[in-house]
């Protein structure tokens, strides 16, 4: 699961702005649903969604991270989340991006 959120480190002479913000969607192996969610700390948040800390999916645990996209804007990454969640044509096209990575 965690092995799946590898990332390469900036070199240290790197003018690129380190804040990354991640949209994310997680599957629940107990009922196979899909939670979308955003976060500026991608580790984190999967470990507090696993742990039960997450209200919204404490009954659906364990989870699995099947898609993430990153942003430099926080605001970037809280738009896609609501733009999948609010409309059925994104979140049809978006499946279509991961549908061999899902649970069966």
């Amino acid at each position: 699961m965690e092995e799946n959120l590898a990332t390469k480190p900036l070199p240290p002479h790197s003018k690129i702005k380190k804040s990354v913000f991640y949209f994310y969607v997680l599957q629940s192996f107990k009922d196979k649903d899909l939670y979308f969610g955003y976060t500026g700390d991608l580790r984190n948040r999967f470990k507090e969604h696993n742990v039960g800390i997450v209200i919204s999916t404490s009954n659906r645990r364990p989870l699995e991270l099947v898609y993430y996209e990153a942003y430099r804007s926080e605001k970037d990454a809280r738009e896609r989340e609501r733009q999948v969640k609010r409309r059925t044509k994104a979140y049809i096209s978006l499946k279509r991006r991961f549908k061999n990575s899902l649970l069966n």
